[in-house]
């Protein structure tokens, strides 16, 4: 089991929007395998490949929690095609430890990626599904769970983060 390092806020790399993957090849795969296993080990239901410090557009994500291989999802290049509804969600991030925040999230997507053998996919996902979703699409555009907060809750959050950042080091 290849377990990576989780980046933790404020790396810069978090901060980053990734680059397209022009080509699938077997360094692709090993990384989204590595990811999988990485994510399991946190444990949590996505990760996208900026959490580990590469900067493609690369997202693991199983809400199953390993329970079921169908709901493994490795999604190369994804953009979010369609979405509908809104709900206020409690989202955590594994590069955000000990926060969890309310965020805007639409109920229903329709995303549209690469397999890691290069065919196109699509995933119609709604609820805990389309949030994880929108959630890793989010760190690929190096967006952040405090980007949706408001100014005075962000500058809290982002205060508090950098406290433990400097405590940990």
């Amino acid at each position: 089991m290849a377990v990576l390092e989780i980046l933790k806020y404020p790396a810069p790399a978090l901060r980053r929007k990734c680059l397209p993957v022009e080509r699938i090849t077997e360094r692709t795969r090993e990384l989204a395998r590595a990811m999988l296993d990485t994510m399991r080990d946190a444990p949590g239901v996505g990760l996208a490949a900026p959490q580990v410090g590469e900067n493609i557009r690369l997202i693991v994500v199983d809400v199953s929690l390993g329970k079921d291989p169908k709901q493994v999802h490795f999604l190369v290049n994804p953009e979010i095609e369609s979405a509908e509804g809104e709900r206020i969600v409690e989202e955590g991030c594994l590069s955000l430890p000990g926060v969890t925040e309310k965020v805007h999230r639409r109920e229903t997507v329709r995303v549209r990626a690469l397999n890691l053998s290069g065919e196109e996919v699509f995933i119609d996902a709604r609820e805990v599904l389309a949030f994880v979703l929108q959630h890793e699409i989010d760190h690929l555009d190096g967006k952040l769970i405090l980007d949706h907060l408001n100014k005075t809750k962000r500058d809290v959050v982002k205060r508090r983060l950098k406290k433990q950042a400097r405590a940990a080091s």
